[in-house]
């Protein structure tokens, strides 16, 4: 079975923005609203010898197909629930002698199901892959060169025995992968592991408030409602973070997905003022405030480069210099304060200076609440970390304090069974017990902790990258 749940929703045409999909029913906070398979999905190039085939998994040891050698997976299992989508592409390796790029496996494991079960509508699918957007007519000339030698790239590897499309067919699957294309993210959901189309979830319309999200879990995709929705509602999810001024946001959309975003938030700028937000006493002049955002910009690129070298004490020293200059100027939801912040609560808590990584942490944890939609996924992330370094550096009271915020956050967004909330789960309950402690003798508590982490090494904190955190869709750069 590859859906659960679609009676739940319907089709319908959408007011300015074509089809769309509407609750059938009334649903509540975290509801699944519907779970879907990938129709078609390929692990990234870089990750290929890491991360299974089947089931997205990062694992240590993998197993390797005997015959084309490109192929991982788990174990037998997943070996043997991959063939009938391996089987073709396995050939084609061989045929064709190395392996071609995550777009180019993707276009052909798509048309391969399309030639063994047509193109019609497959069970459970709303929509048939043929229907869904491909805005091939809205790209730019860089992206038809592109689109060209993907298709030259495609038509060398597709074997002669196939079914032969037509080169509109091959450029149509292009376009949905370019525009529906969905990121797949590891088990536990912190590092963007592949691609994959699921045509139920392309039918559903972006907003940047939205009333849904979705989430990668245990091989598919679930669509979970954010608050209450009510029977005939559209449903929405965000196809980009929201932390960004509306006209920034309607930008990217239109770049990256090619419509006009009329939505409330964008159509009235809310939240502009305190994403652009300055102290109020004394308030700055106009061109003080513009030189510093100028100023702010110039850091976060010297900052990039820093952290693309591994340069992570001079990322941590650009980051002072410049929360130094924009603390008397700008508000706590500032925009590029708050990219500051996170920048070096990161880093700092990579470096293991967890007692200045937990002060720069509250203080981003405080903008973000101002600004996310309460039950937003990015911000329980966030609120985890935050929880995490706070534990880490000893402030056990805002730390389980953040931790027990994260984990209802992500019981919505993420669902209990998630690996994610399962963990965040077990910290919880053992900050909960430190807590306790804590409060009956704080001596004790310090010498206990003390012990404890003498004899255990701490948990490092994840290096850096300079990845951003996985987006809810995946774009080609």
């Amino acid at each position: 079975m590859t859906i659960e749940r679609m009676e739940n929703v319907e089709v319908f045409t959408s007011e300015g923005k074509g089809r769309g999909l509407k609750a059938a029913k009334e649903f509540w906070a975290a509801d699944v609203i519907f779970a879907e398979r990938a129709y078609s999905a390929v692990v990234f190039d870089s990750l290929v010898n890491f991360v299974c085939h089947t089931c997205f998994k990062r694992q240590e040891k993998l197993h390797r197909c005997g015959q084309c050698k490109f192929a991982h997976y788990c174990d037998r299992t997943c070996q043997k629930d991959a063939w009938l989508n391996h089987k073709n592409e396995c050939s084609a390796i061989k045929r064709y002698g190395k392996v071609p790029n995550e777009n180019i496996r993707l276009a052909a494991r798509i048309m391969w199901r399309v030639e063994r079960e047509g193109t019609g509508l497959t069970e459970g699918c709303l929509v048939s892959v043929d229907e869904l957007q491909n805005h091939v007519e809205h790209f730019g000339e860089e992206e038809q060169k592109e689109l060209r030698v993907d298709v030259d790239a495609f038509l060398q590897y597709w074997p002669p025995q196939s079914q032969q499309f037509s080169i509109q067919y091959i450029s149509h699957i292009f376009g949905v992968i370019n525009c529906n294309g969905f990121t797949l993210s590891d088990q536990r959901g912190l590092q963007a592991v592949g691609v994959g189309v699921f045509p139920n979830l392309g039918l559903v319309n972006h907003d940047c408030w939205p009333n849904c999200t979705v989430i990668f879990n245990n091989g598919k995709i679930e669509l979970r409602a954010l608050g209450k929705i009510s029977e005939g509602e559209e449903l929405t999810v965000s196809y980009i973070d929201f932390l960004n001024v509306s006209e920034e946001r309607k930008r990217q959309l239109k770049r990256q997905y090619y419509f006009d975003c009329t939505c409330e938030h964008c159509q009235k700028g809310l939240k502009d003022d305190l994403f652009l937000g300055v102290k109020d006493d004394p308030k700055p002049s106009q061109d003080v405030v513009k030189e510093l955002v100028q100023f702010s910009k110039d850091t976060l690129e010297k900052i990039d480069k820093a952290r693309s070298e591994g340069l992570y004490h001079e990322v941590v020293k650009l980051c002072r210099e410049c929360l130094q200059k924009q603390e008397p100027v700008f508000a706590d939801t500032n925009l590029y304060m708050l990219r500051i912040l996170s920048i070096v609560s990161e880093v700092l808590s990579y470096l293991q200076a967890f007692e200045e990584a937990s002060y720069y942490a509250r203080k981003m944890v405080d903008g973000y609440m101002k600004l996310y939609h309460p039950n937003n996924a990015q911000l329980g992330m966030a609120v985890m970390r935050a929880g995490l370094t706070n534990w880490h550096a000893g402030n056990i009271e805002v730390g389980h304090g953040m931790i027990c915020k994260a984990y209802a956050i992500l019981l919505v967004t993420h669902g209990p069974s998630h690996p994610i909330t399962k963990d965040l789960e077990a910290m919880r309950v053992q900050t909960e017990m430190e807590l306790r402690m804590f409060r009956q003798n704080e001596f004790m508590y310090h010498k206990m902790r003390e012990a404890a982490l003498n004899s255990q090494p701490m948990q490092v904190m994840a290096e850096p990258s300079n990845e951003p955190a996985p987006a809810l869709f995946h774009k080609k750069q």
